[in-house]
């Protein structure tokens, strides 16, 4: 931001029209318009900055989605290039365009092999929309129409959507809106919480074998997908045991089950590799993505399909009755390829699988794995949670963990700095352009919060 910055209107004024107009997310809308809302204003690499000129590092890349951080002109110059060309067409009508089949052509070279169709949204949720339909519609074409059941987990996430948040296992969400029919799910594979006297070992194959007991309950030929992400995002930046996703797998593989993978946070490098599913050595059938496909600068998202999906919907599904107005907008496409394009010739997945991600790991490690207040740390790549414990011996959480967390968030907005709270974990996912300095500056004022939180509870 400009030194000489000057805001167009007092924040008083921002906020209080964002009262009378706005319904937040995730917030209690009362208490938020009692406090009012930062008014976000600028950003530059890693760093936000608000109408009263504070300055913020941002941990969380917005939403797990500006990969290549703020104020990047190229992305800029991509859309302002589109839209001055074609502003907009659609993929209805016998139609494409140039933007959208050249962002699949780059798309597809980065991606694993066995991939080979997309079908473009404009958001994470409505990619896991059209999942439901898209496995639902693969199994009809195939003579098994009674295979329409999705099995997910409890405590994923899958959008905000009335078909996506039935897929997610946030209970809250279900009680706010309902569910839709066919839905099922299973525990989610986090060990601190669930681990009893099992190794992590020991507890990912128990939590992968809950998959194989429900696809037995419902009857595998009524089950169509598995669907969950292969690290939990706003669940809580969990991971699971290595020995989770190979059985997963093999269950799927067994069963004759499609196995989905909810790419939308840890797609396109944010674990050092391209995809989060690499990471952890299985190959979904389907993958959701969203956020770092254009780093956040413009709404864009999509579902990917094998081969083998797409081969059975081309040459024998016939009419697939599915259309968004927006699938494939040029101007998305074309941020799309310019972002794509940094991420692979800057090398930036590259430097945080061998360098920047390494790096956060240890120093988190190295800082936080002493800490009386932090039971556990996990990540990989540049992305991280310390989980809260009231005896990290025993793994005994807090009763009150979700509020000591949301204490710790907002002290650390205090120090300027931007990271999450969910349950009893802070995660954090900074921008993939990171500089060791800027982890330094993250890992600092994360302590900082840490500290003070420890202080207010007794337990430093």
């Amino acid at each position: 931001m400009p030194t000489d910055f000057k805001p167009q209107r007092e924040t008083r004024d921002y906020q209080a029209s964002d009262a009378a107009h706005h319904i937040h997310a995730f917030l209690d809308q009362k208490a938020l318009n009692a406090e009012g809302p930062r008014v976000i204003v600028g950003g530059e690499r890693l760093h936000l900055w608000d109408n009263d000129g504070n300055r913020y590092l941002d941990g969380m890349s917005g939403l797990w989605c500006t990969n290549l951080g703020y104020g990047r002109k190229d992305l800029a110059a991509a859309a302002t290039r589109q839209l001055e060309q074609l502003p907009y067409y659609n993929m209805f009508f016998h139609t494409t365009h140039p933007a959208v089949v050249e962002l699949s052509e780059l798309l597809f070279s980065l991606l694993p092999r066995h991939y080979s169709h997309a079908i473009y949204t404009n958001s994470g949720s409505e990619a896991n929309e059209v999942l439901i339909r898209t496995v639902r519609r693969y199994w009809q074409i195939l003579g098994k129409p009674q295979k329409k059941t999705i099995i997910g987990r409890w405590n994923g996430y899958h959008g905000s959507t009335l078909g996506a948040s039935a897929l997610g296992g946030m209970k809250f969400m279900h009680e706010m809106g309902g569910v839709i029919p066919d839905v099922a799910h299973i525990d989610e594979p986090y060990w601190f919480a669930h681990e009893g006297d099992l190794t992590p070992a020991e507890f990912g194959l128990r939590a992968a074998r809950q998959l194989e007991a429900k696809i037995l309950e419902l009857g595998a030929q009524n089950v169509a997908a598995f669907i969950a992400e292969p690290f939990q995002g706003a669940g809580g930046m969990i991971f699971p045991p290595e020995s989770y996703w190979p059985q997963i797998q093999r269950i799927c593989r067994q069963y004759d089950v499609l196995l989905c993978a909810d790419e939308v946070i840890g797609g396109f490098g944010r674990t050092g590799e391209w995809f989060a599913h690499q990471h952890f050595d299985f190959e979904p059938d389907t993958l959701s993505i969203a956020k770092g496909l254009t780093s956040g600068y413009i709404p864009m998202g999509g579902l990917i399909l094998s081969r083998r999906m797409a081969e059975v919907l081309v040459e024998q599904g016939g009419v697939f009755a599915h259309g968004l107005t927006y699938s494939g907008h040029p101007v998305a496409a074309a941020v799309a390829i310019a972002n794509l394009t940094a991420l692979r010739d800057e090398g930036v997945v590259t430097q945080v699988k061998q360098d920047t991600g390494p790096y956060l790991q240890q120093c988190l490690r190295e800082v936080f794995g002493d800490h009386p207040l932090v039971g556990e740390i996990q990540g990989v790549g540049l992305v991280a949670a310390l989980q809260f414990a009231q005896d990290k011996a025993t793994r005994q959480r807090f009763a009150n963990e979700a509020d000591i967390a949301w204490r710790c968030r907002t002290l650390g907005f205090e120090e300027g700095l931007i990271i999450r709270s969910t349950q009893g974990r802070m995660i954090m996912a900074p921008a993939l352009i990171a500089t060791r300095g800027e982890i330094d500056e993250l890992v600092s004022k994360t302590k900082i919060a840490v500290d003070r939180t420890a202080q207010e509870i007794g337990v430093l």
